[in-house]
């Protein structure tokens, strides 16, 4: 693993990743990148997860590097997230130093992981999204690996808000394009104006409690296919 010892090494190497994650086109193809990259970033991490967590004690995995990291994630059935993953409401780091030292920790001891680092890429309220570095060695994760991990994920967090926008507003785009082709529709349909044929596919969304995009959708594709 690479341990950076110049620190010209550390900044070549985080700027190579930052522009592989900015090249992704979604956040999922973002999540994905990030765990690939944080195997050879990270110093000790041998397997990568990043998970989102909500209050309520609800979780899911979205991106891993093996099925290791799924089976590491998957406490209780599943159902529950790690117990240190709670620090990360008020903390932007929790680790593990020892798995078979420490109770609480049998799943991950029973893999052979004996390490574990979970950094916070992005929180609010309700949520969490957690990025977690697993190691087979014990105290795999020192003050140095901490913080390149947290340099590493700052330039993750960046990477996957631009994906986020970006991904929205292509969505606004596809949105009101159709949007616009449905209201056209109504407007050939029923010979009203814009105005006229806009408030009534926004009166047809409420009626029918349907999104109005979801609307739209079905009436453009309905048109098309006649």
């Amino acid at each position: 693993m690479p341990r950076f010892q110049a620190g010209f090494e550390l900044a070549e190497a985080l700027t190579v990743a930052s522009q592989q994650l900015h090249e992704t086109p979604t956040p999922h193809n973002t999540l994905r990148t990030a765990v690939r990259l944080a195997v050879h970033i990270m110093p000790g991490a041998e397997h990568v997860g990043i998970s989102e967590i909500e209050r309520g004690s609800k979780f899911r995995t979205l991106a891993w590097t093996d099925d290791v990291v799924r089976s590491a994630e998957a406490r209780h059935g599943g159902r529950e997230p790690h117990g240190h993953w709670d620090q990360l409401w008020h903390s932007p780091v929790a680790r593990i130093t020892d798995s078979e030292a420490d109770e609480g920790w049998d799943v991950l001891s029973a893999l052979g992981l004996r390490s574990a680092l979970s950094l916070r890429l992005r929180a609010d309220r309700r949520r969490l999204t957690v990025l977690t570095a697993y190691a087979r060695k014990p105290g795999a994760f020192d003050e140095d690996a901490t913080r390149i991990g947290r340099l590493f994920t700052t330039h993750v967090s960046i990477a996957l808000e631009s994906a986020t926008v970006r991904e929205q507003l292509t969505e606004a785009m596809h949105t009101r394009d159709l949007i616009g082709q449905a209201t056209g529709i109504l407007m050939e349909r029923q010979d009203i104006d814009a105005a006229a044929a806009f408030e009534s596919l926004v009166r047809a969304s409420q009626r029918e409690n349907v999104k109005l995009r979801d609307l739209a959708r079905e009436i453009v594709s309905a048109h098309n296919s006649t």
